[in-house]
């Protein structure tokens, strides 16, 4: 019978030689994250399809969420078996389904239900990539190989999200998600032509003991943070709105922003294998600044625009530095360090989701961004205090 590391690829000595396999992985995430923040955009036109409000469609970003952060970590152990290839695979014909019934649903439940199938996948979707990238390189390149595939997520934010939510507002949201669905689609078949297989997670190194208090140190962080963030961001449609911009250059506007988060990328690439605790400080406390001042200029259109821009700009570097962090923990295997990441980032996102629809009902949009200040505030203090989770090498 052949081994699995007969069958399975072995990790590269340089990114080059690893090449194939990450920019396959970067299609896919650009692929994931587009379809779970897609919503997020389009926004007021889905409200105003079913009639609504604003609150009860940033909740469909909450099912979504909701979803990965209860399966992620029960999904990577029950599958942790199976080849990593196949599952993704899977996962990403899911995403083309749920897509695909959004953009014909004929009732707001039924696209909440497409939803909830695309959050079964989104959970094993980020545990197999954050596994996967790190298999792929020899461990001194694994913050830059982290880096490189979350440049798919930072494309869903600066192309995917934005263009999706220009087409939207000119010819109908539906068609949109339609659109989507055939991305998902093609995505499916070139990341079967070209991302190489590896080993199960079985198969990988032990986790070392006595690693997991700083592996909780680096999730609970990674949870603050991104609750911080999605109290503000989901409703950045409405924000901007009510900051005078119109609704036809809500997704270009976006898109600029979101093209300055490869800049964040960027400067975590270059300095997560060199100095990830400054890399991690530095992020946060621009993140935490740039949302205070949004919520000083709001509802300023001038003010809104540049401190959105450092905004965006400073949260491209955010999921690489968590994913990074846990991984290095050694606190649990790859796949199980990134389940967790998936696990507690959509607690944020979809705590955050709830929680912003619950402040803007109560006390208003302005209210949003400092309270999202005073979250990612709260992780940098975690970071500072958690040295042994986030070491200066």
């Amino acid at each position: 019978m052949t081994s699995p590391r007969t069958t399975t690829a072995e990790p590269a000595s340089s990114i080059r030689d690893a090449a194939g396999g990450i920019v396959a992985l970067t299609l896919a995430t650009f692929a994931a994250i587009t379809t779970e923040m897609l919503p997020v955009g389009l926004l007021p036109q889905i409200g105003d399809a079913f009639d609504v409000s604003d609150g009860t469609v940033g909740l469909l970003v909450t099912v979504y969420a909701f979803m990965v952060a209860a399966l992620a970590l029960p999904l990577t152990l029950g599958t942790r078996r199976l080849p990593r290839k196949g599952l993704l695979l899977t996962t990403l014909l899911a995403y083309t389904v749920s897509d695909t019934v959004v953009a014909v649903a004929p009732a707001f439940g039924v696209v909440a239900g497409a939803r909830a199938l695309g959050g079964v996948a989104h959970a094993l979707f980020f545990s197999l990539s954050i596994g996967y990238a790190a298999r792929l390189v020899r461990p001194h390149l694994t913050g830059r190989a982290m880096a490189l595939v979350t440049a798919g997520a930072s494309a869903g934010f600066v192309l995917g999200v934005p263009l999706s939510t220009t087409l939207g507002t000119a010819v109908g949201w539906r068609l949109a998600f339609g659109v989507l669905a055939g991305v998902c689609l093609l995505t499916t078949v070139l990341v079967a032509a070209f991302l190489p297989p590896v080993e199960s997670d079985t198969a990988h190194t032990a986790p070392v003991a006595g690693r997991r208090p700083q592996l909780a140190t680096a999730v609970t962080t990674n949870a603050v943070v991104y609750l911080g963030q999605y109290v503000v961001y989901t409703y950045v449609a409405v924000l901007l709105l009510h900051a005078g911009i119109s609704e036809s250059g809500v997704g270009p506007v976006l898109l600029g922003i979101g093209a300055l988060g490869l800049l964040g990328l960027w400067f975590s690439a270059a300095r997560l294998d060199v100095a990830p605790r400054r890399t991690a400080i530095l992020v946060l406390a621009v993140l935490a600044a740039s949302l205070a001042a949004l919520a000083l200029a709001f509802p300023s259109r001038g003010g809104v625009l540049a401190s959105t821009a450092v905004w965006g700009a400073s949260f491209g570097a955010v999921a690489s530095i968590f994913q990074t962090a846990a991984v290095r923990t050694r606190g649990a295997s790859p796949d199980v360090a990134g389940a967790l990441v998936n696990a507690t980032a959509n607690v944020g996102i979809g705590g955050g989701a709830a929680l912003g629809a619950l402040v803007l009902d109560r006390r208003g949009l302005g209210t949003l961004p400092w309270l999202g200040a005073a979250l990612v505030a709260a992780g940098l203090v975690i970071v500072l205090v958690g040295r042994r989770a986030f070491p200066p090498a």
